[in-house]
C-alpha cells in the first residue's frame, strides 16, 4: 500500500502511482475496453483523453459506443477474433495506457491475458473508472507541473 499526500488531488495521485514504479504516460495511446455497464461512463472519459490528444484504440463494442459519441477511435481486434490484436499492439509498443474493466468472473477472458501482458511488457493498465478518473487528474497537473515536490509529512 501507498499514500501520496499534496494539497492538488491530481499530483497526490500521481505521487502514489510514481511510488509503486507504475508511471503512467501524460501522452501517447490509450487502448480502452469496457465491461457493458461501463459503456455510458466511460463517454466522458475518453473524450477526456480525445481533448488531451491521446490516441484512442479500442474492441468494437466499446468503440461503437466511442465513434456514436464523436469519438475517434481506431480498433483492433479482441484475442479470439483473430490477429492482429491488442495483446500483439501491446508487444509492439503501440500502446501506452491500458483501461479494461473486466467482465464476469472467467479467469482466463480475453482481459486476462491482455492485463498479463500488460505486466509483461510494463503498459500501466487500470480495471476501474474510478480510477481512471484520478489518472486524469494526474495527467493534467503533471502536464502543467511534470515536478513533484516531495516534502516530509509533518510539513502538510
Amino acid at each position: 500500500e501507498v499514500m501520496g499526500i499534496d494539497p492538488n488531488f491530481g499530483i497526490a495521485f500521481a505521487k502514489t502511482q510514481i511510488s509503486t514504479n507504475q508511471v503512467f504516460p501524460t501522452s501517447g495511446s490509450v487502448f480502452i475496453s469496457v465491461n457493458d455497464k461501463d459503456k455510458d461512463l466511460i463517454v466522458s472519459i475518453a473524450k477526456k483523453f480525445s481533448e488531451m490528444d491521446f490516441k484512442i484504440i479500442s474492441t468494437k463494442g466499446t468503440g461503437d459506443i466511442l465513434t456514436e459519441n464523436g469519438i475517434k477511435t481506431n480498433m483492433v481486434l479482441k484475442i479470439r477474433e483473430g490477429r492482429p490484436n491488442v495483446i500483439d499492439m501491446i508487444k509492439n509498443r503501440e500502446i501506452d495506457l491500458i483501461i479494461n474493466t473486466p467482465e464476469g468472473s472467467g479467469a482466463r477472458s480475453d482481459g486476462y491475458y491482455m492485463r498479463t501482458a500488460a505486466v509483461l511488457y510494463n503498459v500501466p493498465s487500470i480495471t476501474t473508472l474510478s480510477a481512471v478518473s484520478a489518472l486524469l487528474q494526474g495527467i493534467e497537473e503533471m502536464r502543467k507541473n511534470s515536478k513533484v515536490k516531495v516534502k516530509a509529512i509533518q510539513e502538510y
